[in-house]
């Protein structure tokens, strides 16, 4: 993404364009911009040089909005509010697609937080439970927006057919949400455990996630919590509805959540990752 000429090459015969890259972890602001964002002009414009009419279908996400409330959830018409760097670069790839609506075909995917196989976002908190370690923070529960991969690819397929998609972006939603505790309630019964149950504040989750910041800054040790996911943990909620995408395209995710969660700890507990 950051090799405008490797760009022009690998677009040059393509009908359609998913744009998946991109980076989750980054040390600094800048790195997170310049390839999530920057990254993404580069395609644009490789695209716009060879004359193509290939579809563009960015995966944005839901951290571009940042956290909702918990009593209505982020469409998409609402501006912007990003709580951490990835979601700002993810808000400014949205931005520069959109820009180039008017010379490429273009439409945008926003998945919020997503379940299945090989996934490592939600992998933590499978381990705790399989450590017998049921995380229950203060203040919650808190409520989630949470999509099975394959519903994911199901709409990314959909915004690359369908002339409804171009120039907008959608949100991949059901109409059901979980929280982090039942979300590991699910993991912990699929997989045989009981763990128990520990109490974190607030206080106490932002304490341990900055000496975990500071332990990886002296080390070079990367440890599973952060001061980015406590703050995404703290949040009131993350939510999203996916009302556009039923209106004007029909979808609506079809996997059960709670499957998609059985489907995760069982392929973690394969692969040897718990």
């Amino acid at each position: 993404m950051t090799d405008p000429a490797s760009l022009k090459q690998a677009v040059a015969s393509c009908d359609v364009v998913f744009h998946l890259a991109g980076i989750r972890r980054a040390a600094v602001r800048e790195d997170f911009l310049r390839v999530n964002a920057e990254g993404t002009r580069h395609l644009c414009e490789a695209l716009v040089q060879a004359g193509s009419h290939a579809r563009l279908v960015l995966c944005g996400s839901l951290s571009a909005s940042g956290p909702s409330s918990r009593e209505r959830p982020h469409v998409e018409e609402d501006p912007f509010h990003p709580a951490e760097w990835y979601g700002e670069s993810k808000a400014e790839a949205e931005r520069i697609v959109l820009s180039y609506a008017d010379r490429l075909p273009v439409t945008v995917a926003r998945p919020p937080r997503i379940l299945g196989p090989g996934d490592h976002e939600n992998l933590t908190f499978f381990k705790l439970v399989h450590r017998g370690i049921r995380l229950e923070i203060g203040g919650g529960p808190r409520p989630l927006t949470l999509v099975d991969v394959e519903d994911v690819v199901d709409l990314l397929l959909l915004l690359a057919e369908r002339p409804e998609a171009l120039g907008q972006s959608f949100f991949v939603a059901g109409p059901h949400y979980l929280s982090l505790e039942e979300l590991q309630d699910i993991g912990a019964q699929e997989l045989g455990l009981h763990p128990r149950t520990v109490h974190l504040p607030p206080w106490v989750l932002r304490a341990l996630a900055a000496g975990a910041d500071l332990i990886t800054q002296a080390t070079g040790r990367k440890l599973p919590l952060n001061r980015k996911l406590a703050r995404q943990l703290l949040a009131p909620a993350w939510t999203c509805s996916g009302a556009k995408a039923e209106r004007l395209l029909g979808f609506r995710p079809r996997r059960d959540l709670r499957d998609s969660i059985r489907r995760s700890a069982r392929w973690y507990q394969e692969k040897g990752w718990l």
